[in-house]
């Protein structure tokens, strides 16, 4: 039998965190079992559903990688066929229609709910002849004997009594079929044979499993994985950052890492962090998935992240790094060969974005100094320091890491001074904080121009901070 799994979102707002898990738990168990992974898309809610909400979760998976064997399929273009099964249902007294008034079901639940009782349907019009005239749904009529277990692959048996489960409805007044009855049918005609997805869908599942096997089929496997909380324990939400996979992107997160990040959150093998998508391919098994909820954390995302970013080719962070220094106004084609900015940065950001923030005093003046930095590094002791090694930067005639870290040392040496002397404050008045890439590299970057330029101001900062104490 061939493995066939699939990743069914509602188009109806962005591509979540714990939905893109759920695909990815999917994709990675097929792909294990050589098996095939299909996109599908439940729009079957038409006044939710969106064309932009659709994209955004199509632009996800291709972001992440998660490359699907078979899809998009639309459940709006698969109507003809939910009711042609429906229509099966009815013959066989399967299925019923059921004119109940809103009135009448409010006022059920509401004695229901008097006495205790777990809310449902009590099958009114089971024994009715309701005509196909008149506003009607039509309901499951689900075995009120026996039960089902579901063997479910992370949490275990889960055992179900029929009669505690009501008749469903799975078509709706304006003749659309319903989640129940659309996720049965399709996932019978696509073969799927292994379920994936999250654990708030589980007490749908013994209603799933009665319509297949009225259906004369035999259900799939289960796995029901736990939902993702916030660092607080509450559900995960807007509210503790962001949640949208396209988020991540736009915060300069690489789509490795946040998949690496993603398999961890309720799934181990012994001690190890990082995971190329090769590696999980061949460990990922789904039943070590945790039953238990997972906290997302922000500070493992990042540090993960930082991990890719310092591993990966200089050549792709520099395509990935491009636009976001548009962002910041900056052309990275008026400047340093943008792969070496990026080899000097590679292990001090934890993010495109970050790398980009510290990167721009690479191609453009700062507006103005740190200033704790320059408070410590920009006094009046500091001006010989950066009058000598400006003099001497300006003959230079190698403008190389190598020559332009031997003169900053020769500097030094002449002054009789250690070299974080000479250089902690060059680095402020070249960079404007106390923090960049080594000083020889540094000042290559910036070119022998800027260098100057930048020295000249601090120095006037340092001449009008003495002129001010006076």
């Amino acid at each position: 039998m061939t493995v066939k799994t699939r990743f069914a979102p509602s188009p109806t707002g962005y591509l979540h965190v714990g939905g893109a898990r759920t695909a990815l738990f999917s994709w990675l168990h097929a792909r294990r079992h050589g098996g095939k992974f299909v996109l599908r898309i439940e729009d079957t809610d038409r006044e939710r559903s969106t064309d932009e909400s659709v994209n955004a979760i199509l632009e996800g998976m291709t972001w992440l990688g998660l490359e699907y064997d078979e899809g998009p399929i639309y459940q709006t273009h698969r109507f003809e066929r939910y009711n042609t099964v429906i229509g099966e249902l009815m013959a066989k007294g399967l299925a019923y229609r059921c004119d109940c008034s809103r009135e009448r079901l409010d006022g059920i639940r509401e004695e229901q709910m008097a006495r205790k009782a777990k809310p449902r349907y009590d099958g009114h019009c089971r024994g009715r002849e309701v005509g196909s005239d008149a506003p009607h749904v039509i309901r499951f009529r689900n075995p009120d004997e026996g039960g089902v277990v579901v063997d479910d692959r992370v949490r275990g048996k889960v055992a179900y009594d029929n009669a505690e489960l009501d008749d469903l409805i799975i078509r709706r007044t304006d003749g659309s079929p319903t989640y129940n009855l659309t996720v049965v049918v399709d996932d019978l005609d696509m073969g799927i044979t292994d379920v994936i997805r999250g654990d708030d869908h589980l007490n749908n599942t013994p209603r799933q499993i009665n319509i297949l096997r009225a259906l004369g089929a035999e259900p799939p496997r289960y796995a029901h994985v736990p939902m993702i909380l916030g660092d607080d324990g509450s559900r995960l939400s807007k509210r503790h950052g962001a949640v949208s996979v396209m988020q991540y992107r736009e915060q300069g997160i690489l789509p490795e890492a946040l998949l690496n990040y993603l398999v961890r959150l309720g799934w181990s093998y012994g001690d190890q962090e990082i995971f190329s998508l090769d590696e999980l391919t061949q460990l990922f098994d789904i039943k070590d998935v945790n039953k238990a909820a997972s906290s997302f954390n922000t500070d493992k995302l990042l540090w993960l992240n930082q991990h890719y970013i310092k591993e990966d080719d200089p050549k792709r962070i520099a395509r990935l790094l491009s636009p976001l220094l548009g962002d910041l106004d900056i052309d990275p084609t008026q400047g340093p060969d943008l792969v070496e900015v990026v080899k000097a940065q590679q292990e001090r950001a934890k993010t495109l974005v970050e790398m980009a923030e510290i990167s721009a005093f690479v191609y453009k003046d700062f507006d103005e100094f740190e200033p704790k930095a320059a408070k410590k590094h920009l006094r009046p002791v500091a001006a010989e320091a950066l009058q000598q090694v400006r003099e001497a930067l300006a003959i230079v005639s190698d403008w190389s890491p190598a020559a332009l870290h031997d003169t900053v040392e020769r500097v030094a040496e002449l002054m009789d001074v250690k070299m974080g002397k000479v250089a902690q404050p060059l680095r402020v008045a070249v960079v404007g904080r106390a923090a960049s890439p080594g000083i020889d590299v540094t000042l290559y970057l910036v070119g022998r121009e800027a260098c100057l330029r930048r020295i000249d101001r601090a120095l006037e900062y340092i001449a009008a901070r003495a002129g001010d104490q006076v």
